[in-house]
């Protein structure tokens, strides 16, 4: 069974989340959720950060054999990956008679604001998914319950794993405490380029050949305007999110620093990256008020070239027959090679009242699905594996082999509890550049000022 429950209070549909990144709907919804407070709850069965537990069974990696139990599986997966997760989690309900797994889907920014509440009431889920940048938040708060013994049981090794994404999913605590693994790597998605090769006919240009630079990119963008074609949307809405954040680490900055004290947008780095953006407002390749989700509306009815977008998108695309696409890492357009990257991670959160059956069918849960990381990636996700990413099936598996030659060069931000925080301030500065209201770099300065007071006063209340 799957339930599925939208951003009632936000009103925003599916392909505008999306389009926006993962992350940037997030803006404060962790945040919020510190509000719920979590001060009611005791070290239950995950302990405090950086003590593991002492958890039944293998890990996952023994068959369950215990009585029949029925595990709540809660994620934010409402678009088109939802429904190949739901089919690999009915083909698990199959192969396990005795283990009967239901699947929520929540919007991500209601989904981060719920889950907490939850946890703290009881209610929580027995299982769930979360991005690598909400970990280090929920495991400080104790949200979620240790996972070490998951990761031996699945003989998975740093070596086998993208060292950002194997990172990700540890949190050492404030001060000197001990490394633990609160997340369990499924994929890893870098945002890429999508060029319509319908439009790229159009203009005289080689349709099975993407850019690979920003000036070929604006060769063609400045061939499309001469025929009287925008052809590359963005919005002042959704900017913020990887279109703005893979050029500021292209032109060598970060969205926070390594120390999680300060962000690395405010200078000149994220004010180039914006400019670029901008500029394709004010040189006439995009509208000036195009949609949260114009690039890929635009995009999808042949009236854009190019967009910079995630891996998700692979799905809706392929669900419109009419389109001709294609997909590619992208283009460098500043100093380096770089993109923006998220990574989804299975995750335990942590029970008031632990049950024993539960606790070991979950972890056989986990990892079978870890296992079929494979079938995974038709939802357009890298997986996270290195020896899945080198099985002569992932060659198959069209687009999103594109994005794996990404993760050379892919960015997280660091494992920094609260680190969410900073996202409305940044969001509302690179709108206010966007817009005009001020100029560039007016906004990011002084939006990085407020940041840097935030990630300040979280590494205090984090004991950091």
């Amino acid at each position: 069974m799957t339930k599925t429950f939208s951003a009632s209070s936000t009103g925003v549909p599916f392909i505008r989340d999306r389009n926006i990144s993962r992350r940037g709907l997030l803006g404060g919804a962790v945040g919020a959720a510190a509000a719920v407070g979590l001060a009611a709850c005791g070290a239950g069965s995950a302990g405090a950060p950086g003590q593991a537990a002492s958890v039944p069974g293998s890990g996952g990696a023994e068959e369950y054999t215990g009585p029949n139990v029925s595990l709540a599986y809660w994620n934010g997966l409402t678009g088109g990956d939802g429904p190949i997760m739901k089919k690999m989690m009915e083909k698990f309900n199959s192969e396990h008679p005795n283990i009967k797994v239901s699947m929520t889907a929540i919007a991500w920014a209601d989904y981060y604001q719920k889950l907490p509440a939850a946890v703290s009431n009881g209610k929580g889920p027995d299982i769930g998914i979360m991005h690598e940048y909400s970990l280090a938040t929920n495991a400080a708060r104790q949200v979620l319950q240790p996972l070490d013994d998951v990761a031996t049981a699945l003989k998975m090794t740093a070596e086998d794993f993208h060292p950002l994404v194997w990172a990700a999913g540890i949190y050492k605590g404030p001060k000197d405490d001990a490394p633990v693994r609160y997340g369990i790597p499924l994929d890893v998605h870098p945002a890429g380029l999508y060029y319509n090769k319908t439009v790229l006919e159009k203009l005289g240009e080689d349709p099975e050949k993407a850019p690979t630079t920003g000036d070929e990119l604006m060769a063609i963008l400045d061939k499309a305007k001469s025929k009287g074609m925008q052809g590359m949307w963005t919005s002042a809405l959704s900017v913020n999110g990887l279109e703005w954040q893979t050029l500021v680490y292209q032109f060598g900055g970060k969205m926070v620093n390594d120390d999680g004290l300060t962000v690395g947008w405010g200078g000149e780095e994220g004010v180039k990256a914006l400019t670029w953006w901008k500029n394709l407002i004010d040189n006439g390749h995009s509208p000036k008020n195009a949609a949260a989700d114009g690039n890929y509306v635009s995009f999808n009815n042949d009236k854009a070239a190019f967009m910079i977008n995630g891996p998700w998108m692979t799905t809706p695309l392929s669900d419109n027959k009419k389109l001709k696409w294609g997909a590619a890492p992208v283009p460098q357009i500043g100093d380096s090679l770089q993109t923006w990257s998220g990574a989804h991670h299975f995750v335990l959160p942590r029970q008031v009242q632990p049950d024993q059956n539960k606790a070991t069918a979950s972890r056989v849960f986990v990892n079978w699905m870890s296992q079929q990381s494979l079938t995974w990636a038709t939802a357009g996700m890298v997986p996270a594996r290195k020896s899945v990413r080198e099985d002569p099936e992932f060659a198959k598996q069209g687009a999103v082999t594109q994005f794996a030659k990404e993760l050379d060069f892919v960015n997280f931000v660091p494992a920094v509890p609260g680190i969410q925080d900073i996202d409305q301030v940044r969001n509302a500065a690179v709108q206010e550049a966007m817009l005009g209201k001020k100029d560039i770099a007016t906004a990011l300065g002084e939006g990085a000022e407020k940041a840097n007071q935030i990630l300040a006063a979280n590494a205090k209340k984090y004991g950091g």
